[in-house]
């Protein structure tokens, strides 16, 4: 691509990445909306704090990768809008890795696990998504997307495991849920990629994989309706 369209494309896109930001960047009624979605019915202040902040950590990111991730993708279509996502994602469970400078909350007693975090199924399906579409661009030599597909399932996998592993900090049905999103929406985002990037051709076989990937992604990434009551 010429340098010229290039440029265009990345302010093209870092324009729609910063009106998504203006429109999207979240308050306290989006805070306390994303938790009563995952299963943390009345949410306190403190709560919602810790929600908002969550979602400042992925959305702050937006423009600048919509910026980036067209010009290196050489395409400004779904492929982007996904890129995009996993990065943010994966930048924010970066982040929230370090220490928090405000109280901590005290560990629970039960030790966190992936389990815990995302049900057995939903980690079968991602398992089976991503090994069926990597074996699949393996035999029809499609060595590009394949390593699409290998870089979403090591993005997805290194969300999720961040997502279980990161300080504990807040309310702890708040701090739950809010790593169940990441990591759920994670191997969701996963399975729904790589099945996409992994049956090309456009015959009924792979449209009906698309299809089942699809359906995949909605169940594994639906909202939790009620979090387990804290150890």
């Amino acid at each position: 691509m010429p340098w010229d369209n290039v440029l265009a494309v990345a302010i093209f896109s870092g324009l729609i990445g910063l009106a998504i930001l203006i429109v999207l960047w979240p308050g306290e009624k989006h805070g306390k909306r994303l938790l009563v979605r995952w299963g943390v019915p009345d949410p306190d202040a403190g709560e919602v704090m810790l929600a908002v902040l969550y979602l400042k950590r992925r959305r702050l990111w937006y423009p600048w990768l919509f910026l980036a991730v067209p010009p290196l993708l050489g395409d400004t279509g779904p492929g982007t809008i996904f890129a995009t996502l996993l990065l943010g994602g994966l930048i924010a469970e970066l982040l929230a890795q370090r220490p928090s400078r405000g109280p901590r909350r005290e560990a629970d007693l039960t030790p966190r696990t992936l389990l815990g975090i995302v049900p057995a199924w939903a980690l079968a399906l991602g398992g089976l998504a991503a090994a069926g579409s990597l074996v699949h661009l393996s035999l029809l030599a499609q060595w590009k997307l394949l390593a699409v597909a290998a870089a979403t399932v090591l993005v997805c996998a290194a969300i999720t495991v961040l997502a279980v592993r990161r300080p504990s900090i807040g309310a702890p049905r708040a701090d739950r849920a809010l790593r169940c999103r990441s990591a759920r929406v994670a191997v969701g985002l996963g399975i729904g990629v790589t099945t996409a990037v992994g049956w090309p051709g456009g015959n009924f076989a792979s449209l009906l994989v698309v299809v089942l990937g699809l359906a995949a992604f909605l169940a594994v990434t639906a909202p939790v309706k009620r979090q387990p009551a804290a150890v």
